[in-house]
């Protein structure tokens, strides 16, 4: 299906920095996806509430772009069925579905009910493990996360590299909610379902709840613990970045 984008660039009244930030973000997807400037890339998305933005830009770029989409077995329907209106919107020609293995989850949570006493486990076998599986052949990945999202990811640059040395890119870093708002409106992005529902953050339906007025964005992730990360940004539980500003950064 003929991917659905549009002449237009910005937003109506998009001021100097949605400005800047929007070339600054199509500068980073062109180098990565088009020019090759670091290896093969590959995009990994959680077809969440936020989500349609980046792939729209993406797809812009190269609707071939192979994109990870990480099915842990635990999802909401609503996102498997958002995950399919979007490839058929955008023309998303490379979607990749990974799941744990049948072999992994009945040695690991057979019953379905390990993130009841260890999400980090349940995390861990759902999501990292595969996730490390998928990457295997590519110099680097694309990631959505924004500064916006929670205090976790403030600190979050254009730039990171993870311990085992792939690149991972975050376009979208310097955005704000702002900012993808009004990608939404601009490009007639369908929303996921559940955003009108109180769902800003949308992850497994067994760990995600609405978050009310005024809560931080991810809330609704892991409510009543300590945890805020699935972990696939982590290494031994501590966020690792290096880089800095000097990389492409914008502020």
């Amino acid at each position: 299906m003929k991917p659905v984008l549009h002449e237009r660039l910005l937003p109506d009244g998009a001021d100097n920095g949605m400005q800047a930030r929007y070339a600054h973000t199509r500068d980073v997807l062109r180098k990565a996806l088009v020019g090759k400037a670091h290896g093969e890339i590959a995009v990994v998305s959680s077809f969440g509430a936020e989500s349609a933005a980046l792939l729209h830009l993406v797809a812009e770029a190269d609707p071939a772009t192979p994109v990870i989409f990480i099915d842990t077995r635990m999802l909401f329907e609503e996102t498997l069925a958002y995950k399919d209106q979007l490839i058929r919107h955008l023309g998303l020609s490379n979607v990749r579905t990974v799941s744990p293995n049948g072999a992994a989850i009945s040695d690991t949570d057979p019953f379905g009910r390990l993130h009841l006493t260890d999400t980090n486990a349940c995390c861990g076998f759902r999501k990292t493990h595969v996730l490390r599986e998928a990457l295997d052949g590519f110099d680097g990945w694309i990631t959505g996360r924004k500064r916006f999202q929670a205090a976790t990811r403030h600190g979050v640059g254009t730039y990171e590299q993870a311990a085992d040395g792939k690149l991972k890119i975050n376009p979208l870093a310097f955005w704000s909610k702002q900012d993808i708002d009004a990608h939404f409106d601009a490009f007639d992005l369908p929303q996921h379902p559940l955003v009108e529902h109180g769902y800003p953050s949308i992850g497994c339906a067994a760990c995600t709840s609405p978050v009310a007025a005024g809560e931080d964005a991810r809330a609704g992730r892991w409510r009543g613990s300590e945890k805020t990360e699935c972990g696939i940004h982590f290494e031994n539980g501590k966020l690792v970045r290096t880089g800095g500003a000097g990389a492409g950064e914008q502020a």
